[in-house]
């Protein structure tokens, strides 16, 4: 045991140190264009110190048309490690150091909820390369604290570590479908109610202070993902690249979202046995993904995590494993296809961006395929949803 969790803190190091390795690029050139999206070393961090007024220590959300354009969690580290920086440089290595503690950390976490799988987290590619592109890991982290103490029971800690979560980057809130699900399979009724409750009371409280001193500031966030098009990454801007503009956009993620959702929801009710958060969690973020809007390239770090604690059987690596092909390929694609609006003299071209980004889309519906056979093999017989949809509207003999 001691050797394995040494093992995995070797790795978990290694891939930290070389994903800084990757970024390390754009600091000799204090990440000009076109060279940040050429050698793929573009960050946030550095970027946002100066939009956002991070170098003058500004309040993230004190602006009514350039606040920090995330939760208010995500908004207070930003501020709160601006004291310790200068310039950009030094705001992204203090930010980077965080985050790869963060990632060390987030490394034992999956460990401690599937330890046959943890290695593949530290040696995923996609998942090394895109590291320090944001803050996303300090979200990540909560969540998969709330995945494994909700699996565990532990259903106050739980909702206080998603309420975190979700103040700092909203993303988790979808993972409230498969948990008051699995409480209601469970007979838990007044957990539902507890769970639901905490996780809202919490959320609450840690945003209220925001939205009534700074309320323009505060919802900037959600006005922006409420008013966004077809953007970076996403299924819509692949269909726009190759010439099937729709119209209508939110309307039409929103539609796919819910059927997405529903056949979800189908699942569920086809497993079985009551199904741990961990072995789902993957599946709804992963629709979540597909239909939204944007698919920012750190992204993949929300994903690999889940689905690594997903993975019940060595048979299923291969779907893993393409998948991880298909994100690191598309990390390489989106900088590539940048650089041409930043005066490379080479780059990757519309159609080939659209079509990367389809490959990425269709891989992890794969992967996602995968995991919901793996639990399907052991059907519901007693009765299924299908049954419910689709028998009952025989006619009796």
């Amino acid at each position: 045991m001691a050797m394995r969790t040494r093992a995995l803190l070797a790795l978990a190091i290694f891939a930290a140190l070389l994903s800084f390795v990757k970024f390390s690029p754009c600091q000799d050139t204090n990440w000009a264009t076109p060279g940040q999206y050429i050698h793929a070393c573009y960050s946030d961090l550095p970027s946002l110190f100066g939009e956002r007024g991070m170098a003058d220590n500004k309040w993230p959300y004190a602006s009514d048309t350039n606040s920090v354009e995330y939760p208010v969690l995500t908004g207070l580290v930003m501020y709160a490690t601006s004291f310790v920086a200068h310039s950009p440089i030094s705001y992204f290595n203090f930010n980077a150091f965080l985050l790869a503690l963060l990632f060390i950390g987030l490394v034992f976490i999956v460990y401690r909820i599937k330890p046959e799988f943890t290695y593949l987290l530290p040696l995923a590619p996609a998942m090394i390369a895109s590291l320090y592109i944001n803050w996303d890991l300090w979200a990540i982290a909560t969540m998969m604290l709330a995945i494994y103490w909700f699996d565990r029971k532990a259903y106050l800690y739980s909702s206080i570590a998603l309420a975190v979560s979700i103040s700092t980057k909203f993303l988790p809130i979808f993972l409230l479908l498969p948990i008051l699900f699995i409480l209601w399979r469970s007979n838990q009724i007044r957990e539902i109610f507890k769970y639901a409750a905490t996780t809202f009371a919490l959320w609450l409280a840690i945003n209220l202070p925001f939205a009534l001193t700074t309320p323009t500031g505060w919802w900037r966030f959600y006005k922006l993902n409420l008013d966004r098009e077809a953007d970076w990454g996403s299924l819509w801007l692949a269909f726009n690249h190759l010439g099937l503009g729709l119209a209508n956009l939110n309307y039409l993620s929103i539609l796919l979202l819910l059927i997405g959702l529903t056949a979800f929801v189908i699942f569920l009710f086809e497993v079985k046995n009551t199904p741990t958060l961990a072995s789902v969690a993957f599946i709804v973020l992963a629709i979540v993904m597909i239909a939204s809007k944007v698919y920012s390239p750190q992204y993949v770090l929300w994903l690999t995590p889940l689905a690594v604690i997903a993975l019940t059987n060595k048979k299923d690596l291969h779907a893993f494993w393409i998948w991880q092909i298909a994100e690191t390929l598309y990390h390489v694609a989106i900088w590539q296809h940048l650089a041409l609006f930043t005066g490379a003299a080479f780059g990757l071209q519309q159609g080939g961006y659209a079509t990367i980004t389809l490959i990425r889309i269709a891989a992890t519906i794969y992967l996602a395929w995968v995991l919901i056979k793996r639990a399907l093999a052991a059907r519901n017989t007693q009765g299924s949803l299908f049954d419910l949809l689709f028998e009952a509207s025989k006619p009796y003999p």
